[in-house]
């Protein structure tokens, strides 16, 4: 395990379409490691600054105080800051950070090439959200710690470890009450789902299009989005490669989905685009015309509104279904009730 005991200081520096909808759903996958239960609260109790945790790719980070000027590399872990109360704090984000709509005035510092070393140093934060699983490049990360920033890494590979990541954010910002407060509402809200879903006996067969161009682009087994899919109350079609996020047409079709959820539809992308598809004519989805589209951001992006984007997952899956508390959906294609 990599330990440091980082003291923050400036330092200073040497030297579309379908397809962005698949970059924007990879981006979503980003928080922290998973947690022992749902309503763990082990950040909680933490003593004050000076502190030190331990990020998802297993290094001790210690924060000296509670953080000021605070730079987040992943658009959940500004939208946590923002609903710890923190977001005033934010003063570094990434090009593709849209909520809350307050996150537009922060200074972009990353995009897909990667971090702009030379304007997060001119920003002089003391602390850095980062992401793993390659999100933030792991090179940049080894370059903001050796100028000595702390950078807490955050990856949430499954639904459960989003709620240890709100604390975790919580406890290096300085608002550990406020993120157990937070867990405990969408741990409630889960259970509310849960439930409600658990009642019903079909598990239809559920493809959850990511994209759609140059490739069919679906979740890989085990992944965030297909546990979401499962949760809803769906069967999730998967590329049955952990490694591979593209599904052969013909793959696609001997699956024969009997819902098609089109996680794309913000990008444009609406049910009758797929009833014209070549090879899409006859599979149970489009013939029954269970085609629907979602809004993707609150279902993939591992953040306050999660449980929000489940339920709307769990309509898109089952229509039928009545979840008090949860807000129903603006429509996103003319061509769909969703």
């Amino acid at each position: 395990m990599d330990t440091r005991t980082v003291d923050p200081v400036p330092g200073t520096v040497r030297c579309r379409g379908s397809l962005l909808a698949l970059v924007v759903f990879l981006a979503a996958l980003v928080l922290i490691v998973a947690p022992a239960s749902w309503t763990a609260s082990a950040f909680a109790n933490e003593p004050a600054f000076p502190l030190t945790v331990i990020d998802d790719e297993g290094t001790e980070v210690t924060v000296e105080s509670e953080p000021q000027r605070i730079v987040s590399l992943t658009p959940a872990s500004t939208e946590i800051a923002f609903a710890l109360g923190a977001g005033e704090r934010l003063v570094g984000r990434t090009d593709w950070d849209d909520f809350p709509a307050e996150a537009a005035e922060i200074t972009p510092v990353a995009s897909f090439t990667g971090v702009n070393m030379e304007q997060l140093v001119s920003l002089e934060p003391d602390l850095v959200l980062a992401g793993g699983n390659f999100f933030t490049p792991p090179d940049d990360i080894e370059r903001m710690r050796d100028l000595g920033y702390p950078v807490v890494v955050l990856y949430a590979p499954d639904v459960p470890a989003v709620l240890a990541g709100i604390e975790l954010i919580g406890t290096v910002v300085g608002a550990p009450e406020e993120a157990a407060a937070l867990t405990s509402e969408m741990t409630v809200q889960f259970e509310a789902v849960r439930e409600t879903v658990a009642a019903i006996d079909e598990r239809p067969r559920t493809f959850y299009q990511v994209g759609s161009e140059p490739e069919i682009f679906a979740p890989a087994p085990g992944s965030f989005v297909a546990d979401m899919v499962a949760l809803a109350g769906g069967d999730p079609i998967t590329t049955a490669d952990a490694a591979a996020w593209a599904i052969p047409l013909e793959q696609l079709v001997v699956a024969d989905p009997e819902v098609i959820i089109l996680g794309d539809a913000n990008y444009g992308v609406c049910p009758g685009d797929v009833a014209t598809r070549a090879g899409w004519d006859e599979m149970t989805a489009v013939v029954s015309g269970d085609v629907r589209p979602v809004d993707d951001v609150p279902i993939t992006r591992p953040g306050p509104r999660l449980m929000q984007g489940l339920a709307s997952l769990a309509r898109a899956i089952h229509p039928d279904l009545e979840l008090d508390g949860f807000p129903l959906d603006q429509p996103l294609c003319e061509d769909a009730g969703t």
